[in-house]
């Protein structure tokens, strides 16, 4: 059951209601213009073993995530092929794609277990999502669409870091996507002049918004408004690791003093 906490916070988990289904694909709506968001979306994507059906991305930017699942912890590879616009792409976990609009793309699950995207579109379509027959034309001069967590640079911030993977080098002028690390310990709170989403990779802790929090672990996927005060508050003993999309485009590390 989603959480609302002060200013229009929203805070669910990732498995939450029933999925649209369409063969080998599962998709959990979690975040968007239904719930609340001006612009901004998030999806929980998972494909079954098997080749899923070819979804067109709509006039937006959409930004993909392979996330790792909790048996999974210590493997590289996430066995999946993702096919942009009929190109094929070996996906290790942690990687990030930039979908652009009007591309179409599906994924290959040579896996025994089921995989996991997260997806944000910005503008959020609002629409149910677009199956299609066709792959799309391969007929591409664009940069890859395919940015590993792992070949990023740690941008440090205080006691924190955190990877830009998805932004304007990779094509997108719209959207941000980042992964961040946390330590044990509560930040000051803070606000963005932007929409943002949030899912939690691992770790665990409380959400706050203004005065009011909620508890958050793995899976827990957040929706912040522009310019809601907040913080992320690591309660665990190790490292909380989080995903983050923004709308527009710009930088982690700029944020406002509450």
């Amino acid at each position: 059951m989603a959480v609302i906490l002060e200013g229009g916070c929203r805070v669910s988990e990732m498995f939450e209601g029933e999925p649209v289904v369409s063969g080998t694909l599962r998709i959990w709506n979690r975040i968007g213009r239904a719930t609340g968001a001006q612009a901004i979306s998030l999806r929980v994507m998972e494909f079954a073993p098997g080749t899923s059906p070819n979804i067109r991305n709509e006039d937006c930017d959409q930004i993909l995530y392979l996330v790792r699942g909790d048996h999974e912890p210590e493997r590289a590879s996430g066995s999946v092929d993702l096919m942009v616009n009929a190109r094929s792409h070996s996906l290790d976990y942690d990687t990030g794609v930039y979908i652009r609009p009007g591309e179409t793309f599906s994924a290959r699950n040579s896996d025994s277990d089921s995989i996991t995207f997260i997806s944000s579109q910005c503008p959020d379509p609002d629409r149910p999502p677009h199956f299609v027959e066709g792959t799309g034309s391969s007929e591409s001069l664009h940069t890859s669409p395919i940015v590993r967590l792992a070949d990023q640079r740690a941008q440090p911030t205080s006691d924190r870091w955190y990877r830009v993977l998805v932004d304007e080098r990779v094509g997108s002028t719209q959207v941000t996507q980042f992964v961040g690390s946390i330590p044990p310990g509560r930040a000051p709170d803070h606000f963005h002049n932007y929409e943002e989403v949030l899912f939690i990779l691992k770790g665990s802790g409380l959400m706050w918004a203004g005065e009011t929090n909620t508890p958050i672990s793995a899976g827990s996927c957040i929706y912040l408004p522009e310019g809601q005060v907040h913080c992320v508050e690591n309660t665990g003993p190790g490292e909380l690791r989080l995903l983050g999309i923004f709308y527009p485009a710009g930088s982690p590390s700029v944020r406002y003093d509450a």
